[in-house]
């Protein structure tokens, strides 16, 4: 991240550090741009990073055993973005990310977190009430896959990611809901008349 306090102050809103913190937080975090189309990481990868986002937009997805792919998660501007599962069991990736919107991210490794955990306290706090966020998010997202009508599905879509829509492919965001693009074609033209 060298030398751009601008940048850790918009990572790591209401937190603030001493110099020698903001020295250590810039050394463990690298600036990486890529382009629409990119894939930063591929099921079977080793798991190195976790990715910031700066700006643009991401998607993580699952290809199942029929070729069928299932869209977890988009990632915007602020939030945090990597195969989770992989990352924290040192495993294999089983998601795809991909660039879906030219992206500015930082990336950190693993290692460099616990170095970060270990030199500036208040940043595992910051990351431990992002995962209980995220976890959170999760098991709504799960529980609405259960008990949600497709419809219901997608207005929580667009509340969730309101500035997106536009700029992704209908077929991404139906893998996201789980329905097929015909589906998300007749769910919009049924709220439009409504």
């Amino acid at each position: 991240m060298r030398s751009d306090n601008s940048k850790i102050k918009e990572i790591f809103k209401d937190l603030t550090f001493s110099e020698e913190q903001i020295k250590v937080i810039e050394s463990v975090f690298y600036k990486v741009n890529y382009k629409k189309g990119d894939v930063i990481l591929k099921a079977n990868d080793n798991v190195d990073f976790q990715y910031y986002i700066l700006n643009g937009c991401l998607r993580s997805y699952h290809v199942d055993d029929h070729g069928k792919e299932h869209t977890i998660q988009f990632g915007v501007k602020d939030w945090w973005i990597s195969d989770y599962t992989a990352f924290f069991s040192s495993t294999k990736a089983i998601m795809t990310i991909e660039v879906i919107q030219d992206a500015t991210l930082y990336r950190i490794s693993k290692e460099d977190k616990e170095i970060l955990y270990s030199k500036v306290p208040i940043i595992e706090t910051f990351f431990r009430k992002k995962l209980e966020r995220a976890f959170a998010a999760f098991q709504k997202r799960i529980l609405a896959n259960l008990s949600q009508t497709a419809t219901e599905r997608y207005l929580d879509f667009i509340n969730t990611y309101p500035n997106i829509e536009k700029s992704i492919k209908n077929y991404h965001i139906a893998s996201y809901l789980g329905i097929t693009t015909e589906s998300l074609s007749r769910i919009r033209k049924d709220l439009a008349q409504s």
